[in-house]
């Protein structure tokens, strides 16, 4: 899969490729319509917050318990809730996740920040339905077959009843979790969604800090992971959230960080600009730590490879992008992959680049 691809000479040819201009990739008319499509939503600017400290299951390598969020006082008021959702709107933001232990189980306090910010989406395990009147994209985490989610998330049935909660509920999009040891089960997983008519998304296992369990990837499994994610993707195009470029990049033996440096405020000292100035990562009190900030706290940094987390590194390397016409239809197909995942009523288009791109500077292997 992909070999040793020189991202400055993808053809392989043994003579450099010219330089491109910006206008000369965009006089392309397939690019050009798909560049005004996803450009429209350059506005969000995201937070996310802790909804509660609560959870109905407990799950191996689970990043809410980690680190010293978990102990934050639980906040139940509407009233703040409401407070701080306006004072978000005031300085900027426009897009909200709700997440912490488990969302669903405050319908009350996603309903006030619905109200307040109408852009957002809530994470969660799925065991407990969110009433439709929060119109959020909902992703709703998977970790492998029942079997498995029975061994490392102590749930019973848990995909029957998680398809159950939200089969044909436009909001719902099935995030597959790939980890070192489930990679087979996405097969039986990906059928069992596509026949029940739901969405799916992949993401990649990414350790907590000081996890040394089963789940954590090594070299071997992120191409194996790869290779699953591309059959999905060829068997499923109507269900599967995806493209060619999706799977490199979170699969890359480089995690996030050293492919594309960081811009979540954890990583990223400045404040001048993008995520730096603006994103902030709320606790359960409604408090926040800028030196904890990113979007999975508690992850591993070197090891992120959080399909959240590209959400926002990766769309934000534009111009490390307009290098030539194939990485700029490679970054187009996963932008317009992560809005149709992360945005209600957008609509993923086909994928413009159908090769396994490899990030700028960087090799596939």
């Amino acid at each position: 899969m992909g070999g040793n691809l020189d991202i400055n000479n993808p053809t392989g040819n043994s003579s450099p490729e010219r330089g491109w201009k910006f206008s000369e990739i965009l006089a392309d008319p397939e690019v050009r319509s798909r560049w005004e499509k996803v450009r429209k939503w350059f506005f969000l600017r995201e937070s996310t917050y802790d909804m509660t400290n609560r959870c109905n299951i407990r799950c191996e390598g689970c990043y809410y318990y980690e680190g010293d969020k978990q102990f934050a006082r639980l906040n139940t008021d509407p009233g703040a809730w409401r407070k701080l959702m306006a004072s978000e709107k005031e300085r900027g933001i426009t897009y909200v996740v709700l997440a912490g232990a488990e969302p669903s189980l405050v319908p009350e306090l996603c309903k006030v920040c619905h109200q307040e910010m109408p852009l957002g989406a809530i994470a969660t395990n799925g065991m407990k339905a969110l009433p439709g009147s929060i119109n959020y994209k909902i992703h709703i985490s998977v970790w492998g077959n029942d079997k498995t989610s029975l061994r490392i998330r102590n749930a019973k049935n848990m995909l029957h009843r998680q398809i159950e909660n939200y089969r044909e509920d436009p909001r719902a999009v099935f995030v597959y979790t790939f980890t070192r040891d489930n990679i087979d089960q996405v097969f039986e997983v990906g059928e069992v969604l596509a026949d029940n008519g739901c969405k799916l998304t992949f993401n990649m296992f990414s350790a907590p800090v000081g996890y040394s369990g089963n789940l954590r990837h090594d070299a071997a499994s992120l191409e194996k992971s790869r290779d699953a994610m591309t059959v999905l993707l060829d068997k499923y195009p109507v269900n599967v959230l995806f493209s060619p470029y999706s799977s490199v990049v979170h699969t890359h033996r480089s995690g996030l960080h050293d492919l594309f440096t960081c811009s979540y405020p954890r990583r990223n000292p400045s404040t001048a600009i993008g995520l730096g100035r603006s994103f902030r990562q709320y606790r359960t009190d409604l408090s926040w730590n800028r030196e904890a900030a990113c979007c999975v706290p508690d992850t591993d940094c070197e090891d992120c490879r959080h399909y959240a987390a590209g959400s926002a590194v990766v769309t934000a390397r534009l111009f490390r992008h307009a290098a030539n016409p194939e990485i700029f239809r490679a970054w187009l197909d996963y932008v317009d992959t992560y809005l149709a995942v992360w945005v209600m009523g957008y609509e993923k288009g086909a994928n413009l680049c159908g090769a396994l791109s490899a990030p700028p500077g960087k090799a596939i292997r």
